[in-house]
């Protein structure tokens, strides 16, 4: 089942700038608009624009969050280490927690996950997303981390 949403309101990143797309290949949001929208039906907030890697698919498959088999049905492909998907705030700072969070990127992650997650930490996997996204591997030891 597809969400569509028509807004008339301009939606905001994180840095309070109009919200970017997320990704199109695949279709990813809420609302499969490519953007990590939100609004009174996400009640998951998928709202952070993240840059998976294979750590963060499987510590996601391992709490019961499968990203990486397709479901046809929903319109749900699977993911790909490198792909970026609008991810639910709540699951992604788990991830953080357990130390096997994904890259995000800023401008395309919606404010409301500051509702979850402090921007501090968002900004500690701020990541500008290469012509080749299928080169970032998810190593832990990146300065990025945090470690």
């Amino acid at each position: 089942m597809l969400h569509r949403r028509d807004t008339r309101d301009v939606e905001r990143n994180v840095r309070g700038e109009p919200l970017k797309g997320c990704s199109t290949d695949p279709l990813t949001g809420f609302y499969r608009d490519g953007c990590c929208r939100s609004g009174p039906e996400d009640t998951g907030s998928h709202t952070i624009c993240a840059v998976v890697s294979a750590e963060f698919l499987e510590y996601q498959q391992m709490i019961g969050n499968d990203l990486s088999t397709p479901i046809p049905e929903y319109g749900f492909p699977g993911l790909s280490p490198g792909d970026r998907w609008c991810v639910t705030a709540s699951n992604w700072l788990r991830a953080h927690e357990a130390g096997v969070a994904a890259f995000v990127v800023l401008a395309s992650t919606h404010e409301r996950c500051l509702e979850v997650v402090p921007l501090e930490v968002l900004e500690q996997y701020a990541v500008d997303v290469p012509a080749d996204p299928s080169s970032i591997d998810g190593r832990a030891d990146d300065p990025r981390r945090g470690a």
